[in-house]
């Protein structure tokens, strides 16, 4: 699994095109769930992509610190169906937390994890927060992890 972080204005446009290919596959068809992937929010994310043999299978959206927001967040974390079991989720994960403790040292994490998923990012330090919702017709719940926490139990 090759990984690599690229702006928005960095992708590729056949890049672009199979992320955007890959999201829907797995958040509107897998998942059964029309929602408007779309948000607006992807020229201001940065974008790490995993490659298996030059094809993108698993896929993730990272945003800064901002004024407003004082942690860093993620979302749109996948992996491409033909690759699960292969631990490449695991592998996504590592990879966001490297990065961002090298480039964002001190600051937390957080995201708006599919409730379902909960175990997962509990292994890697974060902690859940507040009640569960529903986002697009899926339960999810919002999760955190402070700076200096253990990185990965599964390691």
């Amino acid at each position: 699994m090759d990984f690599k972080w690229h702006s928005f204005c960095e992708l590729k446009l056949a890049q672009l095109y199979a992320c955007l290919a890959l999201r829907s596959s797995v958040f509107v068809v897998e998942q059964n769930c029309a929602f408007l992937d779309l948000d607006g929010r992807d020229f201001k994310a940065l974008h790490l992509l995993g490659e298996e043999s030059g094809v993108i299978v698993a896929y993730l959206r990272f945003f800064p610190p901002s004024e407003n927001e004082k942690m860093v967040s993620f979302g749109r974390i996948l992996t491409a169906e033909s690759v699960r079991k292969k631990g490449y989720g695991k592998a996504l994960m590592s990879e966001l937390l490297k990065y961002s403790a090298q480039h964002f040292p001190g600051i937390g994490i957080q995201c708006s994890a599919q409730y379902r998923l909960k175990a997962f990012y509990e292994s890697f330090g974060f902690e859940a927060l507040g009640d569960i919702y529903l986002e697009d017709e899926i339960q999810h719940i919002a999760m955190r992890k402070l700076a200096g926490c253990s990185v990965n139990k599964n390691q």
